[in-house]
C-alpha cells in the first residue's frame, strides 16, 4: 500500500503491505473502527475530551495534552487518529512538523488530514496489527492515544501494534498514548458498566486488558518506558534503543 503523499490527501483503496485488498479484515477488527461516521467525529471532541474520558475514565483531556507536547517529534506519526484533536493542539518542536496520519477508517482520516492542512501531512490507511507500510525508523515520535482498547484480542495478542509502532521510530524514538484499562486500576461501577455495554457491542475490546499485561508488552518491545495510571487509562511513554 502506497501512502498518500499531499496535503489534506484523502486515502484511495488502501491494501496491506502484502498487496491484499483490506477487506480480509476481521470482523473485530472492523467493527471497533465502524462508529467513527462524519457526523460522530463532529461531535468526538466534546463526546471524548469532555465527555467519557474525564468523567467515565477519570483521565482529564489535559493529562492527553502534556503527553502530547512532550513526546511528539519534527517527523511525528498518529495511528488511530480520532477527529485530530490532540495533533491540533499539540505543542510541535518545530514550526512546520511533517505527520503521518494512520487509521483504518477513511472518515478519520480525512477529518484529520482537513483540520491539520496547515501542516504536511500524509494518510495511511492501514490495520495496525499487521507490519505498517511505511519506512522503517523513519519518523522520530508515534502517537496511540486510545487506541488499543479498540483493538481486538487480548493485550499479549494486539501488543504487535506496539511492536509495528517501535519499528518506524528512529533509534531513541519514542512511541506514547493512552488505553483504557479493565483491570489492576481503579474503575468505579459506572465504568464498569460503560466499558461492558461497549465491549457488547464491539466499539471497545477490553474487557480483559489489564495494567500488569500492558506493561509485559511495554517491556517487551521497548528498550526502557514510562507508564502512569490515571482512573482507569494506562498512559505510557516507551523508547527504543538509541
Amino acid at each position: 500500500m502506497t501512502p498518500d503523499r499531499t496535503p489534506e490527501s484523502k486515502p484511495s483503496e488502501s491494501k496491506s503491505p502484502d498487496g491484499k485488498s483490506l477487506d480480509h479484515l476481521d470482523q473485530a477488527v472492523i467493527d471497533g473502527q465502524a462508529g467513527y461516521s462524519k457526523p460522530f467525529l463532529n461531535l468526538y471532541d466534546l463526546m471524548v475530551y469532555r465527555g467519557t474520558a474525564p468523567l467515565l475514565w477519570r483521565c482529564p483531556p489535559k493529562v492527553s495534552r502534556q503527553l502530547y507536547d512532550t513526546c511528539v517529534g519534527a517527523r511525528h506519526m498518529d495511528i488511530g487518529v480520532g477527529s485530530g484533536y490532540l495533533l491540533h493542539h499539540a505543542r510541535f518542536p518545530v514550526p512546520e512538523p511533517r505527520i503521518t496520519l494512520v487509521d483504518l477508517n477513511p472518515n478519520s482520516l480525512a477529518h484529520t488530514a482537513h483540520r491539520l492542512r496547515r501542516y504536511e501531512v500524509e494518510t495511511v490507511r492501514a490495520n495496525v496489527l499487521e507490519p505498517l507500510p511505511v519506512p522503517e525508523h523513519s519518523h522520530d515520535s508515534v502517537g496511540m492515544s486510545y487506541l488499543l482498547h479498540c483493538v481486538p484480542g487480548s493485550l499479549p495478542d494486539k501488543g504487535i501494534a506496539l511492536a509495528h509502532a517501535a519499528a518506524v521510530v528512529r533509534p531513541g524514538g519514542v512511541v506514547f498514548g493512552t488505553t483504557v484499562l479493565s483491570g489492576g486500576v481503579p474503575v468505579s461501577s459506572v465504568a464498569r458498566r460503560a466499558m461492558r455495554t461497549l465491549n457488547k457491542r464491539g466499539a471497545f475490546h477490553n474487557d480483559g486488558d489489564t495494567l500488569d499485561d500492558l506493561r509485559a508488552q511495554l517491556d517487551r518491545h521497548f528498550d526502557r518506558h514510562e507508564l502512569t495510571v490515571r482512573g482507569c487509562v494506562g498512559v505510557f511513554r516507551a523508547w527504543t534503543a538509541a
